[in-house]
């Protein structure tokens, strides 16, 4: 896919408002010198220093020699080590961990010279069967290097892209995407999106974790599809002007309108075109779509799954969910006689609660108060003076009460005239006659509330569509099954492959699997159903597999474990890595964030192996960890004897690593394996082309 974008970028030249970029510039025969001045101690640049580095190298509309002057800086190639590096161990990255790997001068130098050799930095891995194609990977070396093209192709093109481009850009993922649909899609009427053939792509599961991909594969998929979002843009912009939005106040009583509008959503290579008006409009739009990527970007266009659906009768795949327009009424349904019944018992014991609180204060400063009293009247009952004072309390307080009542009266009535009248009006009785107080009591009224807000809902759910998004609960439920948490009934089963680990990993896979699909599935309306999967299944799940690893029963498991599957460690300390039932009910769409990869935590699972083997450096990024434990990969549909091409046996659209590096060994360090297990990390943060040969 790398090698596809990039001859196709070599004559895309997109009209964005930063500067434009070719990756002909990458790849200047200029001649320049650089200082390797290694002595002072290198620093990560921040985002403002990198970019006044580059654009400092901006001249008349163009970028130049940015492979000699930005990318082969020994500062830009740090700062590159620097991200690769987890973030919690990126503060301890020193110019030693790099030289560990390679000579950092030496890499600035070659990519300066145009010397690098990108076929040496690349190690192929033939398949574990025999079957299949042999997956090229980059080593740390590359990968830096790729980090460090991201970085400068990010600043260049990411204040360019639409608002509707998600995925491969910090801050917009996948959750960003959803709330946008949730919030700002009103009344959509059809919709499609966009399959690509994989001829091009090779892939469509882009931002899954797996080891072939990188984060320049987000990037270059946007600046390649920028002219396609661009004309979208105009698209939506043309629509806007054509069918402008009017105020409620200026359309009639009982008239209904509803602006034609066109709505569009891409993350990566996914994309969701919506309209709200006739077919004909949906119709044109997917002509002209499927026209511009076979045209103009060369891309080849899947037109059997390239078809329209009804927003309002047929769902839609999109982002590994679902959606499908709905009535307000669906997404805040009016309660029932019971909820209202336990409502409105709720409110009368909050009111209660404040009542005694109340009351409290009240008894608290009346006992204090007559404590000080006492007190001083002790102090001047005993006191010469006695009770001899100048002047009367009683015209004081009058007064102070008199001024506050008049300040009150002149804010709300202009005119002595006025004050009188409503002083007049009030003591003959008449009072309900008052303006002010006639439309209080009119506002007072219940029941012509009650039939407006009624009626103001018929007309909403009559007029108005709104997004309703689902997981997937049936290939949720398929995932569960072939992962083996639970049997052919849907009851919990233990998954005797995982029996062979410790303890405390077997938490840890089971955890990186909930934790994962809690994030990935919180803003989804169905959210209860997952988290019952994830509370009941997962759980009972693990706590099985530890009983049949241990021979012991079901209870006496839950009995030393307990159902929060609580990790004892040697110095007596308690940990808990799986969600507790607490923490799956709190969970949900307050704070979304774009969630990690999902299939690589299902799809992988690592065993420890039972004999030791020479002890190597850890193969996460740039650790210089030698106390290390060497791990066999194991994979699911090797385990299963199930080929992912099989839609009818794997669960579709859920990705499959690699089968060339199933019973590859790799030494990872405590801290490590934990991350990986949890899902922390991935298989990209990890060099998987320093795997160690096991006889």
């Amino acid at each position: 896919m790398l090698l596809a974008l990039t001859r196709r970028l070599r004559t895309i030249n997109p009209s964005i408002k930063t500067p434009t970029f070719t990756f002909s510039l990458l790849h200047s025969t200029l001649s320049h010198s650089l200082s390797f001045d290694l002595d002072p101690p290198l620093k990560p640049l921040t985002k403002p220093q990198l970019k006044t580095l580059l654009f400092s190298h901006y001249n008349n509309g163009k970028f130049s020699n940015l492979l000699q002057n930005v990318v082969a800086l020994p500062s830009v190639l740090f700062t590159a080590s620097h991200n690769l590096t987890h973030p919690t161990r990126s503060s301890q990255l020193t110019l030693d961990s790099v030289s560990t790997r390679f000579d950092l001068n030496q890499l600035a130098q070659e990519l300066s010279s145009n010397e690098f050799d990108v076929g040496s930095c690349c190690v192929k891995l033939g398949s574990s069967q025999n079957k299949g194609k042999s997956l090229v990977l980059p080593n740390l070396k590359l990968k830096v290097v790729i980090e460090a093209l991201r970085m400068v192709l990010d600043l260049i093109y990411d204040g360019g892209f639409p608002t509707f481009v998600y995925g491969g850009r910090e801050g917009l993922g996948r959750h960003t995407a959803i709330r946008y649909m949730k919030n700002s899609v009103e009344n959509p009427n059809w919709w499609f999106t966009v399959a690509f053939d994989r001829v091009v792509f090779y892939s469509r599961h882009v931002g899954k974790g797996l080891p072939q991909e990188c984060g320049l594969c987000g990037v270059l998929i946007n600046v390649y599809l920028n002219g396609f979002d661009k004309e979208i843009q105009r698209i939506r912009l043309r629509m806007n002007e054509q069918n402008p939005k009017f105020d409620d106040d200026s359309v009639n009583d009982g008239v209904v309108y509803k602006p034609l509008k066109v709505y569009a959503v891409r993350y990566l290579d996914e994309v969701l075109l919506i309209t709200s008006g006739s077919k004909v409009v949906a119709m044109d739009l997917l002509n002209w779509v499927v026209k511009h990527l076979e045209g103009e970007l060369e891309l080849k266009v899947d037109r059997l799954r390239t078809v329209i659906h009804t927003a309002v009768s047929e769902k839609i795949d999109f982002l590994g969910m679902e959606f499908r327009a709905v009535t307000p009424s669906i997404l805040r349904p009016p309660l029932s006689e019971k909820a209202k019944r336990a409502r409105l018992k709720f409110r009368r014991q909050k009111e209660a609660r404040l009542m005694e609180m109340k009351n409290a204060r009240e008894r608290n400063r009346k006992m204090l108060g007559m404590k000080i009293f006492s007190h001083v009247f002790n102090k001047l009952n005993k006191s010469n003076n006695r009770f001899k004072f100048d002047y009367q309390i009683e015209n004081e307080v009058r007064e102070i009460f008199s001024s506050w009542a008049d300040e009150v009266v002149q804010e709300f009535l202009e005119s002595v005239e006025e004050r009188w009248s409503w002083h007049r009006e009030l003591t003959a009785g008449d009072f309900l006659s008052l303006k002010r107080i006639g439309i209080s009591y009119h506002k007072s009224s219940l029941m012509p509330m009650i039939s407006f807000k009624r009626n103001e809902r018929t007309v909403e759910d009559l007029t108005k569509l709104c997004m309703k998004v689902t997981a997937p609960i049936e290939l949720v439920r398929k995932a569960v099954r072939l992962a083996g948490f639970t049997n052919e009934m849907g009851r919990p089963r233990p998954i005797s492959l995982l029996a062979a680990l410790e303890d405390s990993d077997i938490i840890k896979w089971y955890a990186g699997v909930g934790r994962r699909w809690l994030e990935y599935f919180c803003c989804c309306r169905n959210f209860e159903m997952v988290k019952t999967v994830v509370s009941y299944h997962l759980r009972f799940s693990c706590l099985l597999t530890l009983a049949e690893k241990h021979d012991a029963t079901k209870a006496e498991t839950i009995r030393h474990f307990s159902k929060d599957l609580k990790v004892f460690h040697l110095d007596g300390n308690e940990e808990v890595y799986f969600p507790s039932e607490r923490e799956v009910k709190r969970t949900g769409d307050g704070h979304l964030s774009d969630p990690k990869p999902v299939d690589s935590a299902l799809t992988l699972n690592l065993i420890r192996l039972a004999y030791d083997v020479p002890s190597s450096t850890c193969a996460a990024h740039f650790c210089d960890s030698n106390d290390t434990i060497s791990y066999q990969v194991s994979l699911l549909q090797n385990c299963s004897n199930i080929n992912p091409a099989d839609q009818k046996k794997w669960v579709p659209e859920m990705a499959a690593i690699h089968d060339s590096l199933d019973r590859r060994c790799f030494a990872l360090c405590a801290d490590h394996i934990s991350d990986l297990y949890l899902g922390k990390i991935t298989l990209q943060d990890i060099d998987c082309t320093s795997f160690v040969e096991v006889d």
